[in-house]
């Protein structure tokens, strides 16, 4: 997939095969007929590499690639919110982000952001990811918790997405899980793409991209798991995506696990961990934060139980 795409979608033999903006209006469930319009008109939608007009019709085996629309600088806005510092010095931070908040707005969220914090606690972060994303070198889920590095310079910036591309972070997180599983680790080596029954969600896919997930048991209870994960690869829900295919979706997910075991804060899974080498001084640098209380609540909850 092209880099300046976020998002890709293969036309399967079930589809519906129609012009590309009403068939856009059910991959995109919640973008109006204007919005897509627009995507159109700002060449936000490629079919084949190609960039195409409303009226293109689509055809079995076409990929479909697209990006959402994008913000204006008047929608980012510096807002007074709080932020757990775990780190700063003159060229990166590492922030504590709390479940139910947003990385960076988009469409649906234009305030409340961790970006929106961020301008208004710093003069600098780095400009790489445009205005709309300014310090952004990588994301977490709305709902997991933990560290997360921002970049304050564009060379700190690139070299931090240098070493998430070299597979030289680390990254451990913590999870909980529904079942028992009776290995004590394991590895998901299974590629990641887009659902083709529900083109809002990730799923296991052949024509995904690589995905690696390494995994410990903790503590197990009666009808759960308590896990740690390392990543290798860094795909959108990963960690979801890929317990849920071994048949351990999340406790709280429910986009890939059980709705009636929704959390009030989201699935239980935290970043506990991020370690790099910084980009100026060449240390290596690591940091963890402890599991929030919902989580810890959680825990305890299993085990008196």
């Amino acid at each position: 997939m092209n880099e300046e795409f976020a998002f890709e979608y293969l036309v399967r033999e079930d589809d519906q095969c129609e012009r590309i903006d009403k068939f856009l209006g059910g991959v995109i469930s919640d973008a109006s007929r204007t919005t897509i319009q627009k995507m159109l008109a700002l060449n936000l939608v490629k079919v084949n590499d190609v960039f195409v007009k409303p009226s293109h019709k689509i055809r079995i085996g076409d990929l479909i690639e697209y990006d959402e629309l994008p913000l204006t600088e008047q929608d980012i806005v510096a807002e007074n919110i709080p932020l757990d510092i775990v780190y700063e010095d003159n060229d990166v931070l590492v922030v504590n982000k709390p479940s139910g908040m947003v990385v960076h707005p988009a469409p649906g969220h234009y305030s409340g952001t961790l970006v929106n914090a961020l301008l208004y606690h710093f003069q600098s972060l780095s400009g790489t990811s445009g205005t709309l994303r300014p310090g952004i070198v990588h994301r977490i889920d709305k709902d997991t918790s933990g560290v997360l590095m921002v970049a304050k310079t564009d060379f700190a910036h690139q070299a931090l997405q240098a070493e998430l591309k070299q597979k030289t972070t680390k990254r451990v997180y913590k999870a909980l899980i529904e079942g028992v599983i009776l290995n004590q680790a394991g590895t998901i080596d299974a590629p990641i793409g887009r659902d083709r029954f529900d083109r809002k969600k990730m799923a296991v896919a052949d024509n995904g991209k690589p995905a690696i997930t390494h995994f410990t048991v903790l503590e197990r209870f009666k009808d759960n798991t308590f896990i740690e994960c390392r990543l290798e690869t860094g795909r959108t829900h990963q960690i979801r995506v890929h317990m849920a295919y071994i048949g351990h979706p999340l406790v709280g997910d429910y986009i890939y696990g059980s709705k009636k075991q929704k959390a009030d804060f989201g699935q239980y899974l935290h970043a506990e961990t991020i370690g790099f080498t910084h980009p100026v001084n060449g240390r290596w640098l690591e940091f963890s934060v402890p599991l929030p209380l919902e989580f810890k609540a959680k825990i305890e909850l299993l085990r008196n139980y």
